[in-house]
């Protein structure tokens, strides 16, 4: 049996899952993590299909998914197969069904996998409140059983496999009467389906859970092992994936959050990174993530390799703290950004952290992501602070001021143990995952102005998870900084580095700020389209940006507008992403307002989830706008949608 939902909670070790063969790819039982992505073409354009999925492959890609929304597209699939092997191309293909069993029969006859999603296989989602007694429960079972059997024994027949596929925003009004949109919702929708494909003997099967939101997401792939383990007491192979991610530096954080926070448990098997981009480009962002456990030996365990959780790793509760300066329980997590590599520092240098000094008015402006401490080292400023900031100087440099007021000292373990009688008032502590931590919480427990701050260089997640637990288990309420330091030499890589540890601890409840650093690393940039896509020229104002958009990711701190958008595929009835690039750029001042942009009826209004305004394809050239889940305009031409949505936004009050 495994402990609660992974192989060890303290050092890295992979979930041993079924082996699954997908043609000729083994998938699952420590097979390496398999990358893939869906095309975006036209099933039923064969030439325009076979050569996305080319660049694809040239690119990385291990599989390839592509829709059939009908009969058709599912036929055609064997035209697009014939022509890749003809060009040498033998990569396994996935089928990806919603709404239509007969093509998905199709399908299994003629590719390696296909997909299904049970919250749309059989059922069709109505928004209806049912109320389901036991037995009209179960003759809805019965039904799935006799409408989804045939699918499984063509797949058993043909050697075909199958991912059932869960998405948060496509429940069945079934799951939705009994679980209500939540992640064991989720996980049942997928078991009802996994129990009927098991009767009959078929385990050539891959599952997801996958929602916009990270929290999730996560939190449904752990509550899925754990019931398999229970129920079968085995695991099936995963695919992780965070749905309608979106675009640029958005996307890459949120699908790192999500994705990574996982991996770092040994939970997946293969991933992909659904971006609002050509296909193509997701697969550098997938290697880059699969870089990070390509070859990592499994760890030995810093802090004992069983411990007592002292939280419910299904449910989100934040860790409780004191409140100590503007950090703690009672406030949202802090940023604290890093200008310690300047001599001298100017009001001018804050601009890139959310700070803009008028000095005609001697006033200062502040932005919704100014961050709230600054870490300057050794350097004392000459000009007087806005009121909600603070500066963290070294503990030697602190010594030397006469005054004290906007400044706190920053000490490591030795100089605490030396000096914390000097000090009054409050301070912080910079320690390391690596350091002796009984020894540090003997020393500290009777301390009451302490903010922790946790250095985790190596960026192990499981490590300063390991030690949260012990100071909740010790009952040591200081509020805790995460501190990561990435030296990756891109973009995308220190993105998915700063997500990973921070953005899966902070799901957990765990993290009252975040400092990251990258020692001015000489970075290089993201190339997308043709364009460089995340510029970055001010390496302080990429941390700062970074930090609050992976609050923003994990929904602890709203500092903007959040976009949940689709990734395209064949079943898309506009260009997705010049729409999205459009009401990105009106509306992007709009702080806490979600906005979904999806690409077909599919997607919308199911897979919106949890969004607050939703752009949905609803024909060639036509979009139906939602206020949530509510139809409120249909059938609006393109070219004036994004207007109309913005009368939309200003009609509901959101608009500023």
């Amino acid at each position: 049996m495994l402990q609660y939902y992974c192989e060890s909670l303290t050092s890295y070790k992979r979930l041993s899952t079924r082996e699954v063969k997908i043609g000729n790819l083994l998938l699952g039982n420590n097979n390496p993590i398999r990358i893939q992505t869906m095309t975006t073409t036209n099933t039923m354009d064969t030439d325009a299909t076979v050569a996305q999925s080319i660049r694809c492959i040239n690119a990385g890609a291990e599989l390839i998914r592509i829709t059939a929304p009908s009969k058709n597209e599912a036929e055609n699939l064997l035209h697009i197969k014939n022509k890749l092997s003809k060009m040498g191309y033998s990569i396994p293909i996935i089928a990806d069904i919603h709404f239509t069993p007969n093509a998905a029969e199709i399908a299994a006859r003629i590719v390696e996998k296909v997909r299904i999603n049970p919250g749309n296989y059989v059922d069709k989602k109505r928004f209806d409140l049912l109320d389901y007694n036991d037995s009209e429960y179960n003759a809805e079972i019965e039904r799935i059983t006799e409408r989804f059997t045939p699918l499984v024994r063509i797949c058993k027949t043909y050697g075909t496999a199958m991912r059932i596929g869960t998405n948060h925003g496509s429940l069945s009004d079934r799951i939705m009467s009994r679980y209500g949109d939540t992640p064991m919702g989720m996980v049942e929708s997928a078991m009802e389906f996994l129990r009927i494909a098991r009767n009959e003997n078929y385990h050539e099967i891959i599952l997801s859970m996958k929602s916009s939101n990270p929290l999730v997401m996560v939190q449904a792939y752990r509550l899925l092992i754990s019931k398999m383990d229970e129920e079968f007491g085995e695991c099936y192979p995963l695919h992780l994936g965070v749905t309608e991610a979106g675009d640029g530096e958005d996307g890459r954080i949120k699908s790192a959050i999500g994705i990574c926070s996982l991996l770092e448990d040994g939970i997946g098997d293969t991933i992909r990174v659904s971006l609002t981009e050509d296909p193509e480009f997701e697969i550098p962002v997938c290697k880059d993530i699969v870089a990070r456990y390509t070859n990592r030996q499994q760890d030995n365990a810093l802090h004992g390799d069983k411990i007592v959780l002292p939280y419910n790793p299904f449910h989100y509760k934040r860790r409780e703290t004191n409140t100590i300066e503007n950090t703690g329980i009672h406030s949202v997590p802090v940023v604290i950004a890093e200008l310690n590599n300047k001599e001298l520092i100017t009001p001018d240098d804050l601009n890139s952290i959310g700070y803009s000094y008028n000095s005609i008015s001697d006033k200062w402006a502040i932005s919704d992501a100014a961050a709230d401490f600054i870490y300057t080292g050794n350097t004392i400023l000459n000009f007087k602070l806005p009121g909600t900031l603070k500066i963290i100087v070294n503990y030697n440099t602190w010594l030397t001021l006469k005054d004290k007021t906007s400044y706190l000292p920053l000490l490591n373990f030795s100089s605490y143990q030396l000096n914390r009688n000097k000090i009054e008032g409050t301070l912080f502590l910079l320690l390391s995952n690596k350091d002796d931590w009984q020894q540090i919480v003997d020393y500290i427990k009777k301390d009451k102005n302490v903010i922790l701050i946790i250095s985790n260089a190596h960026a192990a997640m499981c490590d300063v998870r390991a030690i949260i637990c012990k100071l909740m288990n010790e009952e040591i309420t200081y509020p805790v900084i995460l501190n990561i330091e990435s030296l990756k030499p891109t973009v995308d890589e220190q993105l998915i580095d700063l997500s990973t540890v921070t953005g899966g601890l902070l799901l957990d409840g765990f993290g009252d700020g975040i400092w990251f650093s990258n020692k001015g690393v000489e970075l290089q940039n993201t190339q997308v389209s043709g364009r460089t896509y995340m510029p970055v020229t001010n390496y302080t104002q990429f941390l700062n940006n970074t930090a609050f958009s992976i609050l923003q990711a994990t929904r602890t701190r709203i500092s903007k507008t959040e976009y949940i958008s689709c990734p395209s595929c064949g079943r898309t009835l506009f260009d997705l992403q010049e729409t999205t690039g459009k009401i990105r750029a009106a509306t992007h001042h709009l702080k806490g307002v979600k906005i979904a942009i999806m690409g077909c009826i599919v997607n919308g209004p199911g897979e919106m989830a949890d969004a607050d305004f939703g752009y949905v394809g609803s024909g060639q050239g036509r979009i139906t706008l939602y206020k949530g889940k509510e139809v409120v305009k249909k059938n609006i031409p393109h070219e004036i949608a994004v207007t109309e949505l913005i009368e939309l936004l200003k009609d509901s009050g959101v608009w500023i």
